[in-house]
């Protein structure tokens, strides 16, 4: 069994139902992304693998146990999220703020060590935030502060790092520079990382596994290569497009049709 399953969960908000008796494994050691259109349900699957929501059927696992029964503190030493929109506390430094993401590792015996100094400024020099510890993180603009989450969670050091949406608000240049890190973690410390992504470009280029969402099921999973296609963009996102091979990388590269092209075939 793969460290964070879900199996025949359902999940939604009151009484709307978002997804219904859905089952998926990440690979451990993967990099997995999960894309799909607006309200297809990947936030919602992403929260309920990071505890944040209870499936009202079915259950989340993690390493064999259910994740709601495991103490809060031990699911934080095990896994991170970074959420889609996250709200500092008034009056916050920057370094306080990333420090925030040693506090599974304290306890009664053990607390503010060098080595939790150590991860905070490795995790801030590695998302480019270093020069910003000082700083108040409600005078940062959106971008630098979405640095400053990632590095945060950075600073939680666990083997299972979940993230939505992490380029929000960011410009290409820093899209890159998130996605890079991203691959680096998972490449030479060996993390497991999902993340939700919606673009399907980044989505195909960085990841190992690709979980394909519509209308609250999955509809392709598997490596970009294997399963991103022109059918597979249409069926799930409704457009037309050509797939072909990225000349930087030779993962999957969807070029949407052109207007004319989209308004002939509508014709």
């Amino acid at each position: 069994m793969q460290r964070l399953t879900a199996e025949s969960v359902t999940l939604g908000y009151d009484q709307r139902v978002i997804t219904e008796n859905l089952s998926v494994e990440i690979p451990d050691n993967s990099f997995t992304v999960i894309v799909g259109p607006n309200a297809c349900g990947k936030s919602t699957l992403l929260r309920a693998l990071a505890r944040m929501l209870k499936p009202s059927r079915g259950q989340v696992l993690l390493d064999g146990q259910t994740i709601h029964q495991l103490p809060a503190k031990k699911v934080a030493r095990t896994l991170g999220l970074l959420p889609q929109s996250s709200i500092a506390p008034d009056g916050i430094t920057v370094a306080d703020l990333v420090a925030r993401g040693r506090y599974p590792h304290q306890g009664l015996l053990r607390q503010w060590s060098p080595e939790d100094e150590r991860v905070v400024d490795e995790s801030m020099e590695s998302t480019g935030v270093a020069e910003l510890a000082d700083r108040y993180v409600d005078e940062l603009s959106g971008g630098q502060r979405q640095r400053v989450w990632i590095a945060m969670a950075l600073a939680q050091q666990t083997p299972l790092l979940l993230l939505d949406e992490p380029t929000t608000y960011l410009d290409i240049q820093h899209q890159i520079d998130v996605l890079d890190l991203c691959a680096e973690l998972h490449e030479t410390q060996g993390r497991t990382l999902v993340a939700v992504l919606h673009d399907l470009n980044h989505a195909a280029r960085y990841a190992t596994h690709l979980i394909a969402m519509r209308d609250g099921d999955i509809v392709a999973e598997g490596p970009p290569s294997e399963v991103v296609d022109a059918a597979l963009v249409e069926r799930v996102f409704g457009m037309r497009c050509q797939v072909i091979d990225d000349p930087e990388t030779g993962t999957p590269l969807v070029v949407p049709a052109a207007r004319k092209a989209r308004k002939v075939a509508a014709a």
